[in-house]
């Protein structure tokens, strides 16, 4: 061992036995950390905090949270390097990965994420081919389970929902309340709520509506990394996710507006190729340029 090997292996062995060699958390890699329907910094960290907590200890990187009011933030934020990863929505993504490229890290599945045209059973509507010309009510304009995939449903029946229906985008909310007072003849809403909705709401139940189509099983939201992201630091987190998957949802679930998240579980082994039938969505409703796959360019 030469003089210079031996002046290193002396250090490495003062620091360890002296215990500064310990990794500070001032000394992990830092990621910019935003999700796109939170927009307050407050919120932001009540609601994941202790998921930061749990994510340090696995993966060994420090997150900083970036307030965003919406996916448009999120891209000029990837775009000025203000972030790092981002929890979006699958429509989101598709977005975010056309504008500034990027890779989905893991995604967040649940079950019975699709969405239905729904009627109520004494319209005496009993399909979708009844519905051309007439007003139907679908959630806001972007929204995965209460515009695209409803509209996808009308596109796979051979039917045009942009010109063979009358769309009308409202809160969901506002769809529920027409369709159950006979307001509007149908509405494309995302099932799992149409089965809470119809619990909770006194005047209904489930025998009281015909779903007119179905849709196909929907991707989950996903946690994307923007493209300076190292390969390194991806692996680690999937590892992280991977392994520790149910403590790190557990820790999400602490906050109170990260409920909806009850019931999911993180898949590691996520692709881009999933959020395909979401851009095929897009060019259904009038926007080809989300259906194409950006990448990493």
């Amino acid at each position: 061992m030469n003089s210079i090997s031996m002046k290193i292996f002396f250090t490495i062995l003062l620091l360890v036995c002296s215990g500064s060699g310990s990794v500070q958390a001032e000394d992990l890699p830092l990621l910019r950390f935003a999700v796109t329907d939170i927009a307050g910094l407050e919120e932001l960290q009540r609601e994941f905090t202790q998921f930061e907590e749990v994510l340090t200890r696995h993966a060994q990187v420090r997150l900083k949270f970036y307030p965003v009011s919406d996916r448009n933030i999120v891209i000029e934020a990837f775009k000025r390097k203000n972030i790092d990863i981002a929890l979006a929505g699958p429509a989101e993504y598709v977005v975010i990965n056309k504008r500034v490229g990027g890779t989905p890290v893991v995604a967040l599945e649940r079950e019975n994420y699709y969405s239905a045209i729904i009627t109520r059973k004494d319209s005496g509507i009993t399909s979708l081919d009844q519905l051309r010309g007439q007003k139907v009510g679908f959630g806001d304009v972007g929204s995965t389970s209460y515009h695209l995939a409803p509209m996808q449903i009308f596109k796979d029946a051979g039917i045009d929902p942009v010109n063979d229906i009358k769309p009308l985008h409202i809160n969901k909310h506002v769809a529920w309340t027409s369709l159950v007072r006979g307001d509007l003849p149908a509405i494309g809403f995302n099932y799992e709520r149409f089965e809470l909705f119809s619990s909770k709401d006194k005047k209904v139940t489930l025998d009281d509506f015909r779903i007119l189509g179905q849709g196909r099983q929907l991707p989950g939201d996903v946690l994307i990394a923007g493209k300076d992201v190292s390969p390194e630091l991806i692996a680690r987190l999937k590892k992280a996710f991977s392994e520790h998957g149910n403590e790190l949802l557990q820790a999400m679930l602490q906050g109170e507006r990260n409920q909806k998240y009850t019931g999911m579980h993180f898949e590691a082994n996520v692709d881009d190729a999933d959020y395909d039938y979401i851009r095929s969505m897009f060019a259904t409703v009038g926007f080809p340029q989300y259906s194409e796959f950006l990448g990493d360019a």
